[in-house]
C-alpha cells in the first residue's frame, strides 16, 4: 500500500513526472488520515496549493539539493580539460540558484503564514518576482551586507544560475554581481549563515 510519508524512488524510476508531482496528494492523504475533510483523489484548488506546509517542504527540498551540489565536486571528465574549471564555476552557480530559490519559496511561505491564504491570494501578483531583499523586508536584523547578499543571490535566481548571459538589455547586471560581492567581501560562510538565519525565522512565526 502506498505510504504518503515515505520516499519511493522505485516509483520515481517508473514514473518520474508523476512521482515528482505527488506532493499535494501526499499531504492531502496525511490530512485525511488525521480526520480533515479532504479528498486526496480530487485535484487541488488554488487555495489548497497555498498551504504553507507545501511551500516549506519545497524550500527544504531545494535546500537539500543545493547542499548535495555544494558538497560534491564533479570531475567534468566528459569535457575537455581546458574548460573544466569553467564548468565548475557554472556548476557552483547552479547551487547558488537553488539556494536562492529555496530562500524565495521559504520567504513566500512565511508571507502566507503572516497574511493568511486569502489575503496572499488577493495580492498574489505583488509577489510574482524573485527579488529576495524585497521579499525579506519583514525579517529583523538584516544589515547592509545581508541585503547585498540577497541582491547578488537574486541574480543567480533570475539568470546567473541558468544562463551565462543576463540578456543584452541587462548586461550591467554582470558587473553588479562582482561589484557587490567585492564591496561586501561576501564569503560562502556568510551566505550559508544568512540563508540559515532567514529560513530559521519560520520558528518565530509558529511559536
Amino acid at each position: 500500500m502506498f505510504d504518503p510519508t515515505k520516499p519511493d524512488r522505485a516509483r520515481f524510476g517508473s514514473d518520474p513526472f508523476g512521482y515528482s508531482s505527488l506532493a499535494w496528494m501526499r499531504w492531502a492523504m496525511i490530512l485525511a488520515q488525521q480526520g480533515f475533510p479532504i479528498d486526496p483523489t480530487k485535484p487541488p484548488t488554488p487555495q489548497d496549493l497555498k498551504d504553507p506546509i507545501l511551500w516549506l517542504c519545497q524550500a527544504n527540498a531545494l535546500q537539500e539539493a543545493a547542499v548535495v551540489l555544494v558538497k560534491n565536486e564533479p570531475s567534468f571528465d566528459k569535457m575537455p580539460s581546458s574548460v573544466r574549471g569553467m564548468c565548475d564555476t557554472q556548476y557552483c552557480a547552479v547551487a547558488l540558484m537553488l539556494i536562492g530559490y529555496s530562500l524565495e519559496i521559504c520567504l513566500k511561505a512565511m508571507i502566507i503564514m503572516r497574511r493568511g491564504i486569502e489575503a496572499y491570494t488577493a495580492s498574489e501578483k505583488d509577489y510574482r518576482h524573485h527579488e529576495l531583499a524585497e521579499l525579506a523586508d519583514f525579517i529583523p536584523g538584516l544589515d547592509e551586507t545581508d541585503q547585498a547578499t540577497l541582491k547578488v543571490l537574486t541574480h543567480f535566481v533570475y539568470w546567473a544560475g541558468r544562463y551565462p548571459d543576463p540578456g543584452t538589455r541587462h548586461h550591467s547586471k554582470v558587473e553588479e554581481v562582482f561589484s557587490l560581492s567585492e564591496k561586501h567581501e561576501i564569503s560562502a560562510k556568510q551566505l550559508f549563515e544568512l540563508a540559515s538565519r532567514v529560513m530559521g525565522h519560520v520558528k518565530r512565526l509558529v511559536q
